[in-house]
């Protein structure tokens, strides 16, 4: 489906909502696009609506509630500047539903962000997390942060593409196997749309090695959350970027056993000081 029939899709399902007063059969993928939809339209009351009253927030730069979140679409819509939402990609996984979205809020200018929704039993949003960076240009093999394959496939295979994505976090990107780096890939055939890093592992390697002569480390420590639907696999990865706490999203695609192609988003957390709730990042 392309991005513009998505957009349609849900700016329809906020009509039918306020017509019907219905949204029961809506799934829960339809639901966080809605939600989503709520800060370009600022419709608070269909955002309340979605929203589990002690609704739990993730994003360490607003305050935790469905109040809170409410107030954050009443106070997108008074901007002088409309805020713009455009979905990219959107999968579901049992209970969660994660996206790759793209907004301008109030004009501040766009960010590529994954946001991740967790939905109660009564079908209501219950919890949020997310990882957010400004957009960039092109990256050195002329890759975007969003462009690629946007559709699950291989739906049956998604246990399969889960476990190895699990076992690459371990083994490679926390550095206890590295010597299997081979083993996840099909030689040098590996799309990048890292802002830095050019295609294949040869590109990552050239990127490592240069942030290494720069005396920057990126490691991972932990792994919080391994989503996945079909090829697609979200990675929620906690450890420092530089020496700063950083929280690491990264999304592969899979194919026929091995990492094809992989987007990311990486975001240092803020300061404890700093927080607007206290529910931590992860």
């Amino acid at each position: 489906m392309s991005n513009i029939k998505k957009a349609f899709n849900f700016i329809g399902t906020f009509k039918r909502r306020k017509a019907t007063g219905k949204g029961t059969n809506t799934s829960n993928t339809q639901k966080a696009l809605e939600l989503i939809g709520t800060f370009a339209t600022g419709d608070a009351e269909l955002a309340a609506s979605l929203l589990d009253e002690g609704y739990i927030q993730h994003n360490l730069a607003y305050g935790t509630g469905r109040d809170a979140f409410v107030g954050s679409v009443k106070y997108l819509a008074s901007a002088p500047v409309k805020t713009t939402v455009r979905n990219v990609r959107a999968f579901e996984d049992g209970d969660k539903v994660f996206l790759q979205t793209v907004y301008n809020f109030a004009g501040a200018g766009e960010q590529v962000a994954f946001d991740i929704f967790r939905f109660n039993g009564q079908g209501l949003i219950a919890e949020h997390w997310d990882n957010l960076a400004d957009v960039a240009g092109p990256n050195p093999s002329g890759r975007t942060q969003t462009d690629g394959p946007i559709e699950a496939s291989d739906l049956g295979k998604t246990e399969e593409n889960r476990a190895l994505i699990e076992a690459f976090l371990v083994d490679v990107m926390q550095g206890k196997r590295p010597e299997k780096t081979p083993e996840y890939f099909k030689g040098d055939v590996y799309l990048q749309h890292n802002t830095g890093i050019a295609d294949g592992l040869s590109g990552l390697g050239a990127a490592l090695e240069a942030l290494a002569a720069n005396g920057i480390q990126m490691i991972y420590d932990r792994t919080h959350q391994v989503l996945a639907q079909g090829n697609f696999v979200l990675g929620v990865s906690e450890g420092t970027f530089g020496g700063k706490p950083t929280s690491y999203y990264d999304l592969w695609r899979v194919e026929d056993g091995k990492i094809a192609e992989h987007w990311d988003v990486m975001e240092t957390i803020a300061d404890r000081a700093d927080w607007q709730n206290e529910n931590g990042k992860f």
